[in-house]
């Protein structure tokens, strides 16, 4: 009796078991992906991939869309309930890193050389690849054809260099009719390509030494800052403007150094407007530009771990970035394979405006020579810094060299030096 009452329970035990792995097997599982969106053409696309990926998987995803996506993850660090997938600004991936919140990537992540290297190299943390790049834009160098034509002036062309550039603005500017020949922003991401196209850096990339105190640092911040001193440039605020990409839209400055973001703003906001693109000029040792870009990160504290991948590699490989493409008016894809589609995208959007499509590429031919916009932890007060001594410099009251003495003070304190 004893013997038959125990072979009851294991068989009643069994049952059981194999009924938890059922129920386990049919548990719905939903992600959370958390994110913004520029248009109501991404949020449709995007959702559409979502549904697309459900259907396949039997995942369900819940996007998220932020309104101030920084602060509302870093709320969601802190209370540590944060999504499965979630946008990661490159600038901001040191910072979440060091956090311990970004799952590392380099054993998940798909297809990893169809992707611009020099992106990967931006996603990448003391030698650890951690998420893959959503999309990128870079800058370049727009052009008012019609103000070029009035002075006479060649358009700009790929081959153009620093002095090319100047002796246009030169040219260009006219202060009776309000117009100056560049807009300089006083930002230190607007300047840092003068910075590496003069052959310097910000640190040593093998000692990490601070190094933005020498003769390339100087010789970049004195040719940008002379823009204003000279009245050949200045910033948008000097001609009424609020960023560049209004500034030029306006025609009150004849050339601007914007990203591919200006596309659909100039093409919106000033249809009449004819205009061009080209790569921004080289300087002493040769091309830079900035990479500004986004990664899909992917939580640490995360029960649904290679779901997670599994929701980023659909949507970052060729097929998921085709379909984002196709329908994108700003952001770049991140696979060169699907280039070609992007700029097949504004044909129809410039179609009777002042805008060659093909000028798209200017901003694709960046990405094979830009730098990250990416600084290390802590480094916020630093920007900050140098964004209030450039103003000043324009303004002729401290000196270039007075400008990199001012935020290198800064950067010691930061590092503890």
């Amino acid at each position: 009796m004893k013997r038959r009452y125990i072979v009851l329970l294991t068989l009643v035990a069994l049952v059981f078991s194999l009924m938890g792995n059922v129920f386990a097997q049919e548990e719905e599982i939903t992600l959370v992906l958390a994110g913004w969106s520029s248009s109501t053409e991404e949020t449709d696309t995007l959702n559409a991939l979502l549904a697309q990926f459900t259907e396949e998987t039997g995942i369900a995803v819940e996007w998220q869309i932020s309104t101030d996506h920084t602060v509302q993850l870093q709320n969601a660090f802190a209370s540590g309930e944060y999504p499965n997938v979630f946008y990661i600004d490159s600038s901001k991936l040191p910072d979440w890193v060091a956090a311990d919140v970004v799952s590392v990537g380099e054993d998940f992540i798909e297809d990893t050389e169809g992707f611009y290297p020099a992106l990967l190299d931006i996603f990448t943390e003391n030698g650890t690849l951690y998420c893959p790049p959503k999309d990128f834009s870079t800058m370049a160098l727009q052009y008012n054809k019609d103000l070029f034509d009035a002075a006479g002036l060649e358009y700009p062309t790929a081959d153009w260099t620093w002095d090319d550039l100047y002796a246009a603005a030169e040219a260009l500017t006219d202060a009776d009719a309000g117009v100056i020949g560049l807009v300089t922003p006083p930002n230190f991401e607007r300047w840092l390509p003068f910075l590496y196209q003069a052959g310097g850096a910000i640190f040593d990339e093998i000692t990490g030494e601070y190094v933005m105190n020498d003769e390339a640092a100087l010789e970049a911040l004195e040719f940008y800052v002379n823009f204003s001193l000279n009245g050949v440039g200045g910033t948008p605020s000097a001609v009424d403007s609020g960023w560049g990409g209004e500034a030029f839209g306006k025609g009150v400055a004849a050339m601007a150094m914007e990203g591919n973001w200006t596309i659909n703003f100039l093409l919106e906001n000033y249809p009449e407007l004819n205009w061009g693109v080209v790569e921004l000029p080289a300087g002493p040792v040769g091309k830079a530009t900035m990479a500004f870009t986004v990664c899909y990160g992917v939580g640490a504290d995360n029960d649904y771990l290679e779901e997670s991948w599994a929701l980023v590699n659909f949507l970052t490989n060729e097929a998921g970035q085709l379909a984002t493409t196709e329908v994108s008016f700003g952001p770049m894809p991140t696979r060169p394979s699907v280039a070609d589609a992007y700029v097949d995208v504004w044909v129809p959007r410039a179609e009777g405006k002042g805008f060659d499509p093909a000028d798209v590429n200017a901003f694709i031919a960046g990405g094979d020579y830009s730098f990250p916009w990416k600084l290390p932890v802590g480094f916020g007060p630093y920007v900050d810094a140098f964004n209030a001594a450039l103003q000043r410099a324009f303004a002729g009251e401290i000196t270039a060299a007075d400008v990199l003495a001012e935020v290198e003070a800064v950067a010691m304190e930061v590092m503890g030096e």
